[in-house]
């Protein structure tokens, strides 16, 4: 089957069967690799991706499903050259650490940011919970979403 969508802002049409998964058509097809895959069963978050704006586990979704709608990868949300905003307050807070569930965090956070500008530690908890990291402990990830809506993170109020 045939199927149109846009992803980053391009349109795309692809062939494809359907069994295939949407992370394997962003990785695989369209050479979009900052999509990890992990667990390959929605439990980790590494393939996270924005689709019409809402963040989804990619491994999950059967890839005939985004047919009209509009994708989001780790690679759409630079403008320009420039980080986002959340990729830059990533970087600056020390979230990024392996690297491999960064893309998945900084896309959760990005779809938490677009619907709640001044999120709580709790709402920012909530909206990563389906996101698993391994090296940071949370701590500096919550702290760089606060920073990236504005707001100054626990414990580092300006001088």
């Amino acid at each position: 089957m045939r199927i149109d969508f846009r992803i980053n802002g391009i349109d795309q049409s692809i062939e494809l069967s359907n069994d295939e998964m949407l992370v394997n058509v962003i990785r695989e097809r369209l050479e979009l690799r900052g999509t990890k895959i992990g667990c390959g069963n929605g439990e980790c978050g590494a393939c996270t991706v924005l689709v019409d704006g809402d963040a989804v586990c990619s491994c999950l979704i059967p890839a005939h499903r985004v047919a009209g709608r509009s994708i989001t990868t780790i690679e759409g949300i630079a403008k320009e050259n420039e980080l986002s905003p959340v990729q830059a307050a990533f970087v600056r807070h020390g979230a990024v650490q392996c690297g491999f569930c960064t893309s998945g965090m900084i896309m959760s956070a990005s779809a938490l940011l677009a619907v709640n500008l001044k999120p709580t530690e709790a709402d920012i908890s909530h909206a990563l919970a389906g996101n698993i990291c391994r090296c940071t402990g949370y701590r500096q990830i919550i702290d760089a979403v606060l920073d990236a809506s504005g707001q100054t993170p626990l414990g580092h109020e300006p001088s």
